[in-house]
């Protein structure tokens, strides 16, 4: 295994609640508990869309704190990913996370995104995403990772986003990098070095124009956003 996939899976290790990104998690999750308690003295419950998250991600939470705030959490993925029945506070709908037309305006007090915006796609693809999460909810949690930080989040290389798309693709044709295995073609090593496109802040407050932009820092240095509309 190269020296990336092993810092992939010791650093980001979200089964071990000591990993780094599971602390990280863990205290970034206590921005959005906060939404989650002002609509719950609101309403009485709580209705929340994830799109293009995980059960297990919600792990971080204990049950107890779902029953107390009647929270309900409907998560959104492409239909290969959407294989799971309904089950306690869990949904599980098959959506593109740029057309959210089954739901209707507002039908969500919250809509949680964690690293996603990144992987929808272009600037238009993103465009889109900002504006179906921004019409389903009343309030949002939406975090992705800064272009400006020096490591790629999802290879767990350095500088590797800031290189030449012909240098990226050489790269993952040859080694494994972080959670990307070596890629087998040039066209899976153009599909992955494609399917992340970091954002700069600049960029994340033109998609959501309503929000308060949150700085998430590792070692002084900004690791990424969280666009948060209260």
């Amino acid at each position: 295994m190269s020296v990336t996939g092993t810092l992939a899976k010791v650093l980001t290790n979200y089964d071990s609640q000591k990993s780094l990104a599971s602390r990280l998690r863990a205290k970034r999750i206590a921005v959005f508990l906060k939404i989650i308690e002002d609509v719950h003295n609101e309403y009485g419950y709580v209705n929340i869309i994830d799109i293009g998250g995980t059960e297990a991600y919600w792990n971080m939470v204990p049950m107890q704190y779902f029953d107390k705030h009647n929270v309900r959490i409907t998560i959104v993925n492409l239909p290969r990913y959407t294989t799971q029945k309904d089950h306690g506070l869990f949904k599980f709908r098959a959506a593109d996370a740029c057309d959210l037309s089954t739901f209707r305006d507002k039908s969500f007090h919250i809509a949680h995104s964690n690293s996603v915006v990144e992987h929808v796609g272009d600037w238009g693809r993103m465009i889109q995403f900002a504006n179906e999460l921004s019409r389903v909810s009343q309030k949002y949690f939406v975090q992705t990772p800064n272009y400006w930080f020096p490591i790629e989040p999802h290879c767990l290389t350095p500088f590797f986003h800031w290189l030449p798309k012909r240098i990226k693709i050489w790269l993952v044709s040859h080694f494994q990098l972080g959670h990307w295995r070596r890629a087998a073609t040039l066209e899976d090593a153009a599909r992955l070095v494609e399917s992340a496109r970091l954002l700069k802040k600049k960029m994340l407050q033109d998609l959501f124009m309503d929000a308060e932009i949150v700085t998430e820092r590792f070692l002084w240095l900004h690791k990424s956003f969280i666009a948060v509309k209260r």
